[in-house]
């Protein structure tokens, strides 16, 4: 059975010149991990439901990219280290995706607070999104970011009832300029249930 890793840590650091030669196949993988961690909820809001293997992906990117060496590792374990599951939660970064500037302004400044209308419902239980603690997202005026981040905390009745084969699972938003719903396909309700201890 494998462990279910939960932490990245320095020793999960592969150097970089090795990094660099496996990055096109490690990034092809990770394009099947994340087939089935993905939700559209409406038109503008993608659900990404983060886990070891996608935030292992991100840190090496960033390292890759930006070049920072070994004082960078630590600043990226912090950041995304708590965006992994840690064994009663899923955590999703929620993106909302508008291609055209303008559009873009004018939805995300009317959706001030939608971090605080998204839950997960099944079986008779609602999980509410929890924002990450790390900034605020929505401002004063009533704009919000285009990238959140979100933890589902589940209780051991709510995983066991996630889990069962067949399970309707619905994620939701319910802010008053972006009510939508999207029923969760089976395949990603399964790759979900694996995130749980």
């Amino acid at each position: 059975m494998t462990v279910r890793k939960t932490e990245i840590t320095r020793a999960d650091i592969v150097p970089m010149a090795e990094y660099g030669k496996e990055r096109a196949a490690r990034r092809k993988a990770l394009v099947e991990i994340k087939k089935n961690r993905r939700l559209s909820v409406g038109p503008h809001a993608t659900f990404y439901f983060e886990n070891y293997d996608t935030m292992w992906q991100q840190i090496h990117e960033m390292l890759f990219i930006e070049k920072g060496g070994e004082e960078q590792i630590a600043d990226e374990l912090g950041a995304y280290n708590p965006l992994i599951p840690k064994g009663a939660e899923l955590v999703a970064t929620v993106m909302f995706e508008i291609d055209d500037p303008v559009r873009r302004a004018a939805v995300l400044g009317r959706l001030g607070g939608v971090e605080d209308t998204v839950s997960i419902q099944f079986a008779g239980h609602t999980v509410k999104g929890r924002p990450e603690a790390d900034v605020e997202r929505s401002r004063d005026d009533g704009k919000t970011s285009s990238v959140h981040f979100l933890h589902f905390d589940f209780t051991p009745d709510q995983i066991a009832a996630f889990r069962t084969p067949g399970t309707q699972v619905i994620v939701a938003i319910t802010h008053e300029n972006y009510g939508h719903l999207a029923i969760v396909p089976e395949a990603v309700r399964q790759a979900l249930a694996g995130d749980f201890a």
